[in-house]
């Protein structure tokens, strides 16, 4: 059984942060307000975990904006589609692990006609062997189920368990967010790398296997790590 390298999407394969900035500057550029309110945004985004509309509806409170809530999610998401991208690095460290012989594919929260377009726009399409997103899958990250059907859409015989073990013996999660991503792979037997952007470990109840500064060295780390846990 081949192994398989699973991927968080956001701020993971792709900078969604670095979008988000985008589109908060031209906001800000377009409405004539104050440039130093690029903080605030950015901070009440929490990097995507705050929900869309409730940002908007801030948003629009704090300006006393004269315009609907559609219109601003419009312009949102057809912007963050517009300036996302997956860095060269990264799709290098994906051909190393599809030449090493890996199996990748992508798991990913959120709604789908969003992340299906990130996936297509940023050519991550072409480079995984499938992925899976939660609205379209009715399940979200940490919930084990998500991974086996990410297994599943990459082709691995989830049922089956061969002289190595299982698919989960040689199946590694790789993401930045630790309750989605790392709780996730610890209670579906994946081993998994934390991308901790500089963080700190933010949790007392579980670790990761490995911990990554970013994509590349997490990749690094897999393909030198044993292949079976």
């Amino acid at each position: 059984m081949p192994p398989l390298l699973l991927f968080d999407l956001d701020n993971t394969l792709i900078d969604r942060n670095l979008a988000f900035r985008g589109w908060a500057q031209r906001f800000l550029h377009n409405w004539a307000l104050p440039v130093e309110d690029l903080g605030w945004l950015s901070t009440l985004d929490c990097g995507g975990y705050f929900p869309r509309e409730s940002l908007m509806r801030a948003t629009v409170a704090r300006y006393g904006l004269r315009v609907s809530l559609e219109a601003l999610l419009r312009d949102y998401a057809d912007t963050m589609i517009e300036l996302i991208s997956c860095p060269e690095p990264h799709r290098e460290a994906l051909r190393r692990a599809r030449d090493a012989g890996w199996t990748l594919g992508i798991v990913s929260n959120g709604q789908t006609e969003p992340q299906q377009a990130k996936i297509e726009r940023t050519g991550l399409a072409g480079l995984v062997d499938g992925w899976v997103i939660s609205e379209e899958a009715a399940c979200e990250k940490p919930d084990p189920r998500i991974f086996r059907l990410a297994a599943d859409r990459c082709g691995l015989p989830t049922r089956a368990t061969t002289a190595d073990g299982s698919w989960t013996s040689s199946t590694w999660m790789v993401g930045d967010h630790a309750p989605a991503d790392i709780a996730g792979a610890a209670v579906a037997g994946l081993r998994s790398v934390w991308l901790d952007h500089g963080r700190p470990w933010p949790e007392l109840g579980y670790r990761p296997t490995l911990t990554a500064g970013g994509l590349p060295e997490a990749v690094t780390e897999v393909l030198s790590a044993p292949l079976h846990a």
